[in-house]
């Protein structure tokens, strides 16, 4: 697991053991999945547990806002 970046409280990491699609995963109060978008795309929740609606609203705005550098070094990790 490799903490790739930190933004309102939440962890964004990637596991460099993890598979397709690109994604993250966000830690805080709770835990988040979110889908990398293709150039172009938005980011989709693909599951959460536990996490309150106001951190996942944040966690999915940091992955939105940061997409691009998420999805270079999903590449650089899984080739």
């Amino acid at each position: 697991m490799i903490v790739i970046l930190r933004a309102h409280g939440l962890r964004i990491v990637i596991f460099t053991d993890d598979h397709p699609p690109p994604h993250v995963h966000v830690i805080g109060d709770g835990q988040a999945k979110i889908r990398l978008a293709e150039v172009g795309g938005k980011p989709e929740v693909l599951e959460a547990t536990g996490m309150k609606a106001s951190s996942l609203k944040k966690a999915l705005q940091a992955v939105t806002d940061h997409q691009e550098m998420l999805m270079e070094r999903w590449r650089q990790i899984h080739g």
